[in-house]
């Protein structure tokens, strides 16, 4: 079967999201944080640096491209701070490995619901206007299961109609992404990684661990009401993270304690994380495809966390030992995140980056003669 006539995206090469901010970005954004220039002049360089990294993207050869999050600071806050209900004013929470940052959650001030005027919606129009044919822009947003922490008990009396407005809001916001022309919409989402490390922790404690597989659950539930009835030609993935700053991560563990959960997740693909052993062998990923035709799981065999470049062979030998749990039809590969989940950007050059996706891409053409 040929990539033409192969099931929608995602493609057998892929590209997670975020890229590593570009040295005139990376300037412009200092300018903005002292007061040298205005936001619409910082926005005019977001442009003008998100079509530099688009172009590169196709010259490439990717078939699906993202605008490398440059008009965010970070990839999920930047999102929910526009979605109706949520304040600007976020609190920390979680240590990365070393202590290197905190993870930022949401505040809610009043009931989430949609915002028509979401500023996304004119950065992927922008994204939009800049690919040629055949060339499909990718659109990233914060799965919405990354708001279970957040101070919902504040604004709701029923953890129930919390998610509800979290479902509506989700919902209509891929399908006014989808009225604009997208058809490749990806949710980032850590909450499945957290779930496994604490899962894994709970082992002993039969009523911790309980809660933690009914907060599987209620993800599972809040998932599928999003990509509830979405049109037939949209694709929806997610990716799997483990927590990308500065090389660093937060979470490990083997996907087995949540692989029953993953496999009932709608999505057309799924992203996982795999370019370590802190997220164990390849044996979950039966039960993560539970024989669907229809779906692929990428598997992020190539590091952006560190600037060595994989080997061709090493990479053919992986594939192929996922091969032996899920047909090789419905794999594919990426790396195992995006480069710059803020600003600030992992420890590597755009050079190294750039290697790194391109080798993703060499790869792929050989394993699936494309």
């Amino acid at each position: 079967m040929t990539e033409a006539t192969q099931i929608k995206f995602p493609y057998h090469y892929d590209v997670v999201g975020s890229l590593l901010r570009t040295p005139a970005l990376k300037h412009a954004l200092a300018q903005f944080n002292r007061g040298d220039i205005s936001a619409a002049e910082l926005k005019q360089v977001q442009r003008a640096e998100t079509k530099t990294v688009v172009d590169q993207e196709v010259a490439l050869g990717l078939k699906a491209v993202t605008d490398g999050e440059f008009d965010r600071n970070w990839w999920h806050l930047d999102f929910w701070k526009d979605l109706t209900g949520i304040s600007k004013h976020f609190k920390e929470s979680i240590s990365f490995a070393g202590g290197e940052n905190k993870l930022h959650t949401a505040q809610l001030v009043d009931k989430v619901a949609f915002n028509p005027d979401h500023p996304f919606f004119d950065d992927f129009k922008y994204t939009q206007s800049l690919v040629p044919a055949g060339v499909t822009v990718k659109q990233t947003i914060p799965s919405p299961t990354l708001l279970f922490g957040a101070n919902w008990h504040d604004v709701y009396a029923d953890w129930d109609a919390y998610l509800s407005d979290l479902a509506d809001a989700y919902h209509q916001t891929i399908l006014q992404f989808y009225a604009l022309g997208n058809r490749y919409l990806q949710l980032d989402d850590t909450n499945w990684a957290y779930l496994i490390s604490e899962l894994n922790a709970t082992e002993d404690d039969p009523g911790a661990h309980a809660n933690f597989e009914s907060q599987a659950q209620d993800a599972v539930a809040l998932i599928n009401a999003v990509l509830k009835d979405l049109p037939a030609d949209l694709t929806t993935t997610t990716h799997i993270c483990r927590g990308n700053f500065k090389s660093t991560y937060v979470f490990s563990g083997s996907y087995d304690v949540v692989a029953k959960y993953l496999g009932q997740l709608n999505y057309d693909g799924l992203f996982l994380e795999y370019d370590s052993q802190r997220a164990g062998g390849f044996e979950p990923l039966d039960e993560i495809w539970h024989n669907d035709a229809n779906k692929r799981l990428i598997l992020g065999l190539v590091t952006s966390k560190t600037p060595e470049l994989e080997s061709k062979e090493a990479l053919i030998q992986r594939l192929n030992e996922a091969a032996t749990h899920v047909p090789l039809e419905n794999l594919g590969l990426s790396t195992q995140c995006g480069f710059a989940s803020s600003t600030v950007g992992n420890l590597l050059t755009q050079e190294e980056e750039w290697n790194k996706l391109q080798r993703v891409i060499d790869v792929a053409r050989q394993v699936w003669a494309i």
